[in-house]
């Protein structure tokens, strides 16, 4: 079992883990942040992480594994391949997510919501309501990383390979924007959550 000390070195090592002043995917703003795609291209280290965060599930009878995109989509495969099931991604058309490129799975399949990085949750709850609205099941949440400290609440099993309390603002009270030293910057890949 990957212990958070390991997990976080991983991060550490890869470059994952940036200081400075960032605009985060919710529209906080916060000093440290989580660049997942830096550890994901290492498959050495994407494979530790992925089968952790499998083996946490691997009794849960899990039928199909699903990230979103972009951020759970090289998360999925390879968690569906510690797993020995299909790995697919839902994505946004229109400004909704949906699943796209023929995916699709039967009702009543037990389907594992994974993501790279979590603060507040919206991309992984619009992943729940897709699998819901297909008339499948969440069998849970796998995470890469839960920035919110464990805070965030999905209402099912939810198990990250690493939990950071990471400090935000809202950007009216961010402290850096006050002292106006370094530009906040957003490195994430969309912008803020609706």
């Amino acid at each position: 079992m990957l212990d958070a000390k390991q997990a976080e070195k991983i991060f550490i090592d890869s470059g994952a883990l940036l200081q400075g002043h960032f605009i985060l995917t919710s529209g906080r703003h916060s000093d440290r942040y989580m660049q997942c795609a830096q550890v994901l291209q290492y498959p050495q280290y994407t494979e530790v992480l992925a089968r952790e965060l499998a083996d946490r599930f691997r009794e849960e009878k899990v039928d199909l594994v699903m990230g979103p995109a972009m951020g759970g989509i090289i998360v999925a495969y390879e968690v569906a391949r510690q797993l020995g099931v299909r790995g697919i991604f839902c994505e946004r058309e229109n400004g909704q997510m949906t699943l796209r490129r023929g995916f699709t799975f039967e009702p009543g399949s037990r389907v594992l919501i994974v993501e790279d990085v979590v603060t507040t949750g919206g991309s992984v709850r619009e992943a729940m309501s897709v699998v819901q609205e297909l008339g499948g099941q969440v069998a849970g949440v796998a995470l890469l990383v839960d920035r919110s400290g464990g805070e965030v609440d999905f209402g099912v099993r939810t198990e990250a390979a690493l939990t950071m309390e990471i400090t935000s603002y809202d950007a009216a009270d961010c402290p850096l924007c006050r002292q106006g030293q370094i530009p906040a910057v957003k490195p994430g890949s969309r912008t803020a959550a609706r």
